[in-house]
């Protein structure tokens, strides 16, 4: 694929994520991810340079070497050594490593924002570099003109890298990355147009991406959302910078990676849209430091062991007047009966802030195969210009949706997602298209919540589905089963039978 031009419509992220993971060898997903992404965030990088250079290059009044001419319109200054025709040139010689390098030391030199961002490892020994020679190679593509057409397909890459990786590395790959059809739904429920955006776990930066793509869907402003977020992770707090810069976001996502709950870099934020993906049921979290927090005061004390709860409290605590959080739990948040957890959660019922609750099919997640549920709080149900739900709580059961992408991993379709936001649409808009559909959405009140112990999990509320009659009488259909079920137990005697008599023969009983 080397120097090769790929249509724009691109289909060809999984052609080129063979290329890339058929050079990985032996080396562990996690270790490569680096490798790999760093080199994307380089190309395009350049990319975005070469484009104005050969703009400044057609005019004769103007000095395509001029660094000023570039950070006046928000582009990268890349000095001539870490341009990416300078690293296939040098591709396959074996100082690559260290050429790439001091490319990105010269790009954090010359540009503050990326300081402390970009790998700089690759001239360490136990990196192949003819493995990395031809890795430039592979990545050497050519989408057309336009970088903003490159900056598309190359953000896309990057995201589909991200999820080849987080799938590669299993349980340690969920904690950078949240499915993107997961992500989908959060954004398409609360429909972040302007405003304040916070994540304060924001892994990769999956939801700020997400955010900014349904503005430009609907023709709206991407200059008018405002991007907070952190990031405890180091590794991961740069691949978000990278993902954000990638897309051509301006965010803050502090000066460094930082753990939110003891050392939040954002204290005066009110955020009118939070989208989250905790870590799940997490134990060492320090709670037993922050047992007077101002965060849980009115709520209760989230327990040491869990910091579920606390997650839950810090969004709220972030939340501006009129803004929803929607975010990722596991199912067990729904009903937990710990003493803190109860009082919590019965408080966050009785003040009304539990607006929707949804839970999802399994298998959607790359981490776990735990249960998980979304969660939306809000301050305000009346504000923002939506009808008063004050005490309503919508209810949606999501199970049984959803469509198998390979054989171990789900994903919800376009027609899922539409379904799902469409329903707490018509909802919170009193749409005359909003209708309950039993075993899946169903609006209850505080008093309802309150004879169920104060249990959010959507099953009690929606009810089972209704099976549409097929005209068949009972006594027939009962007939017809116990006869099949007789000729399984025949079939299965028959099989016992025949196992015994195997491995009889070669002196085995039981």
């Amino acid at each position: 694929m080397a120097n090769g031009t790929v249509n724009g419509s691109i289909g060809f992220e999984q052609q080129l994520w063979q290329a890339a993971d058929k050079l990985r060898n032996n080396m562990d997903a996690a270790e490569y991810k680096h490798v790999v992404l760093g080199l994307i965030f380089l190309k395009y990088i350049s990319d975005a340079f070469m484009e104005k250079h050969k703009e400044l290059v057609s005019d004769p009044e103007a000095d395509p070497e001029d660094r000023d001419e570039y950070l006046a319109e928000n582009v990268f200054w890349v000095v001539p050594e870490a341009r990416w025709q300078y690293l296939v040139d040098n591709a396959k010689q074996p100082t690559i490593g260290q050429i790439i390098d001091n490319a990105m030391i010269a790009l954090e030199k010359d540009n503050v924002a990326l300081k402390g961002v970009l790998p700089k490892n690759y001239a360490r020994p136990d990196l192949n570099k003819t493995i990395l020679g031809e890795l430039i190679d592979v990545l050497s593509f050519n989408i057309g003109d336009r970088i903003s057409q490159e900056m598309d397909v190359l953000g896309r890459v990057y995201e589909y890298f991200l999820s080849k990786f987080a799938s590669a590395e299993g349980k340690l790959g969920g904690e950078f990355f949240t499915p993107p059809s997961v992500v989908k739904v959060l954004v398409e429920i609360l429909e972040p147009y302007s405003g304040r955006i916070y994540d304060p776990c924001c892994g990769s930066g999956g939801m700020f991406v997400q955010s900014s793509k349904f503005v430009k869907e609907h023709a709206g402003n991407v200059g008018n959302i405002s991007i907070f977020g952190q990031e405890s992770n180091p590794t991961t707090w740069r691949l978000a910078k990278m993902n954000l810069a990638i897309r051509g976001l301006d965010n803050n996502l502090g000066q460094q990676n930082a753990d939110t709950f003891h050392n939040d870099l954002h204290k005066g934020i009110k955020a009118d849209y939070i989208l989250a993906n905790p870590p799940f049921n997490i134990s060492d979290w320090g709670g037993d430091r922050l047992v007077d927090d101002q965060r849980w005061k009115g709520y209760g004390v989230p327990p040491a062991g869990n910091a579920n709860y606390a997650w839950i409290l810090h969004l709220l605590s972030k939340l501006s007047e009129n803004g929803t959080a929607g975010f990722v739990l596991a199912n067990g948040s729904m009903s937990a009966s710990t003493s803190a957890e109860f009082e919590i959660r019965k408080n966050l019922i009785e003040k009304d802030h539990v607006d929707c609750i949804i839970t999802l099919p399994g298998q959607l997640f790359y981490a776990t195969q735990i249960p998980v549920c979304l969660w939306f709080i809000t301050r305000n149900k009346g504000g923002n210009g939506h009808r008063n739900r004050t005490g309503e709580t919508l209810f949606i059961d999501a199970r049984k949706l959803g469509t198998m992408e390979d054989r171990t991993h789900k994903i919800f379709t376009d027609e899922d997602i539409a379904k799902i936001a469409g329903t707490y649409h018509a909802w919170r808009n009193k749409d005359k298209h909003y209708k309950e559909e039993k075993g899946f959405c169903k609006v209850a009140s505080i008093e309802e919540i309150r004879g169920h112990e104060y249990v959010l999990t959507p099953g009690r509320y929606v009810g089972i589905e209704e099976v549409e009659d097929d005209g068949v009488p009972f006594d027939q259909k009962m007939t017809q089963l116990t006869g099949e079920l007789s000729e399984m137990f025949i079939k299965s005697h028959e099989l016992e039978d025949e196992i015994r008599k195997r491995l009889g023969a070669i002196e085995y009983e039981f």
